[in-house]
This record gives structure tokens, sequence and C-alpha cells, in this order.
């Protein structure tokens, strides 16, 4: 009698003795770092500093560090009014220790309510306003070749500027022109950046952003540089991106990526999209960015700075925001470059 258990496992017995096709093999990308005609950056905290994989990545395929919240106000500014520089000293350590250039952020921030100026008068305001950004820009004075100076200005659906802490008291453009202003004086060299974020996937936010520029410079800010975050929104109309950054070139000023990630994530409720829908979508979106700026005259491009290394390292995956499923970076969990990674390496060869 045939043994027909035998003769139905044949077949199985053979796909797993090697008919079956092989896994494919683990992606390569060149050191992007070698790949870009201009400087590749990447945001940092101290904590990783002790992951040998994080640290090899770095020095493999990035050449600037900015760090990611540790040289801002809430870290260093006590409410007392005191200075703590320890972990930004550490950042500043790393970067020179290998042969990174240092990109600062943020000198005035909207969101930082900071207590320590909450019942201070006018002139003690005004001084210790001036006093922070003099302390802190004039510390890596000689090292950090730029300063997000001013950070997200205007308001999230576009319609005019923030209301703040720094605009109340000093007044709308009033409190970056200042800002601008002692910048300048603590930090000669570097380039002086505005910088927000929105303003690819918002038109009328990114046409709010531009006649603020143009406001300010015409007040005499010493504005030296026009920074777009790039948390792009993968669903935003083919074009868009481009469209936006001939407008921000048209200052003839240096332009920084300076905070890209793509999340896959949508904020509508039904979410109808493949997996390999979104990322087509996010590396259609990424790529045209990465062009765009390509596109540049090479005075214009400063830096080309993604918000995190791994998938893992991204604000977008820490709680309550993770789901443990997105994957806005180049890089996976396991350090491994991502087909968007190769996307971009290859955009940056054209």
């Amino acid at each position: 009698m045939i043994n027909r258990r035998a003769v139905l496992a044949t077949p199985l017995a053979l796909a797993a003795c090697g008919s079956a096709e092989p896994p494919a093999p683990p992606l390569t990308i060149a050191p992007l770092k070698a790949t870009a005609p201009f400087p590749v950056g990447l945001s940092a905290m101290t904590g990783q500093f002790d992951d040998p994989q994080w640290v090899d990545l770095v020095r493999t395929h990035f050449n600037q560090l900015t760090p990611e919240w540790e040289m801002k106000m809430e870290r260093i500014l006590s409410p007392t009014g005191g200075y703590d520089f320890s972990a930004a000293d550490r950042i500043a350590a790393f970067a020179r220790d290998h042969g990174l250039r240092l990109y600062g952020t943020t000198l005035i921030w909207y969101a930082q309510d900071h207590p320590h100026f909450h019942d201070l008068d006018q002139t003690r305001f005004e001084a210790d306003y001036d006093r922070w950004i003099a302390t802190v820009a004039g510390r890596y004075r000689g090292q950090a070749v730029g300063w997000d100076v001013v950070n997200e200005p205007v308001a999230e659906n576009g319609d005019g500027l923030r209301d703040c802490l720094w605009s109340q008291r000093l007044g709308q453009d009033g409190y970056m022109i200042r800002a601008f202003e002692q910048a300048k004086l603590a930090a000669p060299d570097a380039v002086l950046f505005i910088n927000d974020y929105n303003l690819e996937n918002n038109p009328r936010k990114g046409a709010t952003f531009l006649r603020t520029v143009e406001r300010l410079l015409k007040a005499g800010a010493p504005i030296g540089g026009l920074g777009t975050q790039s948390h792009l929104d993968i669903e935003i109309p083919a074009g868009q991106i481009t469209s936006f950054m001939r407008e921000l070139a048209a200052f003839d000023l240096p332009i920084h990526v300076s905070e890209l990630d793509a999340s896959l994530r949508a904020d509508r409720r039904l979410d109808t999209r493949s997996r390999d829908e979104k990322l087509a979508q996010q590396k259609a979106r990424v790529v045209e960015l990465a062009e765009a700026f390509m596109a540049l005259p090479p005075a214009q491009r400063f830096a080309f700075t993604a918000w995190g290394l791994r998938d893992t390292d991204s604000w977008l995956r820490r709680p309550p925001e993770d789901d443990g499923r997105d994957q806005p970076l180049l890089f996976d969990a396991l350090g491994r470059p991502k087909p968007l990674a190769a996307a971009v390496e290859a955009a940056f060869k054209t």
C-alpha cells in the first residue's frame, strides 16, 4: 500500500531542503557622511554614549551632532537661576572626541515657560534673558558651528505667531530680534538659525514662516540660516516638499534639514493602508526631501540631520506614543540600514 502520509510530506520536505528562495542578504550602504557633499547630522542624548553599537554607527555614518534636549533651558537652567552644564558638556566632549561638528539647540523656544523668569520685573527679565543666551552660546563659542536661536515661533495652524512668555514680555518680533542680536554677540562665528516644523506639511504654516523671516531680516535681525525640522507627513502631495524648499532657498541663506523623521502613523481614526503602502509613501517623501536638498546651491546646504539613529531611538517610539510598530528613521532596531537609508544614500549620490 502507498504511504499517503509520506507522499504528502515529500513536497514539504523538498521545500525545507532548499527549493524555497533563500532569505535576502543584509542590506549594506556606504557611509552616509562619505556619500553626501554636505554634513550629515544626528540627534543625541548622553545615555546613548554607553551603547557601543550606537557609537559605531554614528562614527561610520555621521559627522555632525545635535543634542536632542540636554542643551535646552529646561535641562540647564534651574528654577532659581543656576546653570548645570554637565550633560551638555558631555555631548560637546563626545562630538569633539569623535571629530563631529557640534550643532546647538535651542536658545529660545516658545515651550520654555521657565519658572525662573515668571516673577521678574522687566529690567531683570531682560537682563536674565540676555544672560541666558550669552552664557550658553558663549560657553560653546568656537565649537558649535550653528545654533537654533529661535525655535518654533509660528502658530500650529500657521495663523500668525505663537503667544509665549517671551513674546508677552518682549513683543512677538522683539523677543526674536533680541535673541539673534545677543547670540551674534556671544557666538559671532556660528551660523544663527530660525527653526520650525510642519513647514513642508502645512503650506499655510510654511508661508507664515517665510513672511516672518522676511520681516525679521528687514528689521535687522542677524539671521544666518533657515531650519526646517522635516518631521514629514508621508501623505502630503508629491512635489509639496520641493516647492517649499525652493521658496526657502530664495533667501539665499544656508538651510538645515534639522530633525528628519517620517512616521508611518496616521492622524485619522481609520487607516486602511497596508504596511507596504505606508513604506512606499515614506520612501517617496524622504527621497523627495533629499533630492530637493541636493538641488540647492552647495553654499546653502548647511546639513541634513536625522532626529534619531535607530527606529527605537526615536521620540515617536517613547511612551505613551509607542505602539512598537512605527519605523520613522533610517536604521532599524538592530542598527541595520533600511531600504529608506539606501534610498537616501542613492539620492545623495546624484
